[in-house]
């Protein structure tokens, strides 16, 4: 395998109407995958299904818009390994900052550097695209994201303690971070 080949391509969608019936799949199919296998990406009680992920997929997909919300995909050849969304405040008072929502990486494709490369690129865009002087993210604790998101630069700025009871003894805290310079 050449380097090229260990690396993902990645893509930029900005409209809905960019996401083919395929995508849209993928990503749903993506998810849910990531969910059920205890990835933290927005479904906090596994497992899921179909009728769970679609609409709120469907719902995500149609918030994007090329100043306010992107969607950053990693395939591997036409395979869906990953992705991550970065939204954008429209209010002027905090328009200068991201949010990043839902980076996951398929479980067949852990340990290959898809989510290091989704991060990475979604920096680029939103320094080099539209501008943003720093992100923001909420990770759930106790799955060793800190430790992920510290290695790429970002720090950790606070805690919500308890904010996350995913069962009546699995209470996690909401880890605050910040990546700030871009």
């Amino acid at each position: 395998m050449t380097t090229h080949e260990s690396m993902p391509d990645l893509a930029q969608i900005t409209d809905v109407h960019e996401v083919t019936p395929e995508l849209r799949r993928q990503l749903i199919d993506c998810w849910i995958a990531v969910t059920n296998s205890g990835g933290a990406a927005g479904f906090p009680f596994p497992p899921v299904q179909d009728n769970d992920v679609a609409p709120v997929t469907d719902k995500l997909l149609g918030r994007l818009h090329p100043q306010h919300s992107r969607l950053v995909t990693a395939r591997f050849d036409d395979v869906l390994a990953g992705w991550v969304v970065l939204n954008r405040d429209p209010y002027r008072l905090v328009g200068h900052w991201g949010t990043v929502n839902h980076l996951q990486t398929h479980p067949e494709f852990r340990g290959r550097g898809v989510g290091s490369a989704l991060m990475s690129e979604l920096r680029k865009i939103a320094r080099g695209e539209l501008g943003l002087e720093q992100l923001h993210l909420a990770a759930r604790g106790e799955e060793g994201l800190e430790d992920f998101y510290s290695r790429l630069g970002w720090r950790e700025v606070g805690r919500w303690p308890g904010a996350l009871r995913l069962a009546p003894d699995d209470t996690r805290d909401e880890v605050l971070m910040l990546l700030d310079p871009l």
